[in-house]
């Protein structure tokens, strides 16, 4: 069976690693011994990263959504930094929609980045593993994708995908020696949660999430859920039925009938 990844085993990659939750990681598999390499579009914020620990991060920027580019990068990183022993495949973006006037385009973005821009890491990232008999990877998703949630119809979605991804992963690529677990953290201090106008109860800081994420990846769970008073709370009200549940998160989020975006 698959056990968790160790530096001794090779370098961890980090995407999204130019700020909140990927950023936070980053310095915490570094105080644990890992070397990082690092994936972003934004250069000039990898190289600050990589700045604050000479010779232990590895900038290599890349759009995730570009699959070309994603493989050449993996490519890059195995030749130049070290063969990949953990993966945390965290970049995404949030783009609220609007449900009264569906945007294609925000669907189309954000499923670029949050599930195409996973699937073009694994693309290479698998085979790679494979071939050396070992390799763990991380899927960072999120709580929205236990359910529906206002303004994150694309949102929501693209991480309800990745939960069910890496879920069939894990049934195929564990006897193989791949561990495959998946994120579902609740609201994290990001940039993202600037665009999103809802109350967000129990929100941590990202270098908390960070905590949460590097005690997860040596444990046996399957998703790391976090943090647990909240994603519990979540968990238990959308098991309830759709005709409960739903009037509850519009009343929760306060998209009730008073909320300012409906129409009046």
């Amino acid at each position: 069976m698959a056990r968790p990844a160790t530096p001794a085993d090779g370098i961890a990659w980090v995407t999204g690693a130019s700020s909140g939750i990927g950023e936070a990681l980053v310095h915490r598999l570094v105080s644990q011994g890992w070397r990082v390499a690092v994936t972003a579009r934004r250069a000039e914020a990898l190289t600050a990263l990589a700045q604050a620990h000479p010779g232990q991060v590895a900038v290599f920027a890349a759009d995730v959504s570009d699959t070309a580019a994603m493989a050449q990068t993996l490519s890059a990183i195995e030749r130049d930094f070290g063969p990949i022993a953990l993966a945390v495949l965290n970049a995404g973006v949030y783009l609220p929609v609007d449900s009264r006037r569906p945007d294609p385009e925000l669907f189309r973005r954000t499923f670029d980045v949050n599930l195409m821009g996973v699937v073009n890491g694994l693309a290479p990232l698998i085979p790679a593993m494979l071939g050396r008999g070992r390799g763990h990877v991380l899927i960072i998703s999120s709580a929205t994708g236990f359910g529906g949630m206002p303004t994150a119809a694309a949102y929501g979605a693209s991480k309800a995908a990745l939960i069910n991804m890496a879920e069939s992963l894990r049934i195929e690529l564990e006897p193989l020696g791949l561990r495959v677990q998946v994120a579902t953290p609740g609201f994290v201090e990001t940039p993202a949660q600037d665009d999103n106008g809802f109350p967000k109860p129990f929100m941590i800081s990202a270098q908390r999430a960070a905590q949460y994420l590097t005690y997860g990846l040596t444990s046996g769970a399957v998703e790391l859920s976090f943090p647990r008073r909240f994603t519990w709370m979540l968990k238990a009200l959308y098991a309830l039925p759709k005709r409960l549940y739903i009037p509850l998160v519009r009343k929760q989020t306060g998209w009730d009938g008073d909320h300012p975006d409906w129409p009046k």
